[in-house]
């Protein structure tokens, strides 16, 4: 019982704890502010970063002041890492921006391209040759958030289709799904 009533509650549990959730939220931010910023969107990459170099600031204070407890150290470090992969995890779940999807089928395209435009995508068919014969490629430019559908859809008829799904920094005018006009989604 002398042990609870003489530990430093402070030094060795609530200080690290604040140290460590602010390296996460920080952390957290730098990855948004990263991808935003690549993504073009500046508001948000300035507010983003404002905030996670205050919060840092308040961190590293914090590790500065208490320069001879490698503790600090070990537990601003699991800040980082953790922050790491919590802003990954975020950036997922809000999906910004487009990507292009670039589909090569080696055969039966067709049934696949007509689920496609039936659930409204915007594809683009062109021929093309393969490294044997020839292939049909599919191009759709869609939003992040509808990557898990889109390649569903692919799969359902033809589960061999070779595809990537790559980021796209800016669209301009084009055709999005659900729409029957024409987009401009320059303007940010």
């Amino acid at each position: 019982m002398d042990f609870l009533t003489h530990f430093d509650w402070y030094a060795y549990l609530l200080l690290p704890l604040l140290i460590f959730l602010a390296r996460v939220f920080d952390q957290s931010l730098g990855i948004l502010r990263i991808i935003f910023a690549t993504k073009g969107f500046t508001l948000p990459a300035f507010i983003f970063g404002f905030f996670e170099s205050f919060v840092w600031l308040l961190a590293i204070g914090q590790i500065m002041s208490q320069i001879d407890n490698l503790f600090y150290y070990f537990v601003f470090a699991a800040g980082f890492a953790t922050g790491n992969v919590m802003g990954i995890r975020m950036e997922r779940r809000l999906s910004i921006g487009y990507v292009m999807a670039r589909v090569v089928f080696q055969k039966d395209s067709e049934i696949s391209v007509a689920r496609l435009k039936e659930k409204g995508y915007r594809l683009t068919l062109v021929d093309a040759m393969g490294m044997e014969h020839p292939v049909k490629m599919m191009f759709s430019t869609l939003k992040r958030s509808q990557i898990s559908d889109f390649v569903n859809t692919l799969k359902e008829n033809n589960p061999n289709a070779f595809f990537t799904i790559e980021d796209v920094r800016q669209v301009k005018e084009g055709y999005f799904i659900g729409k029957k006009r024409r987009l401009n989604v320059f303007n940010r």
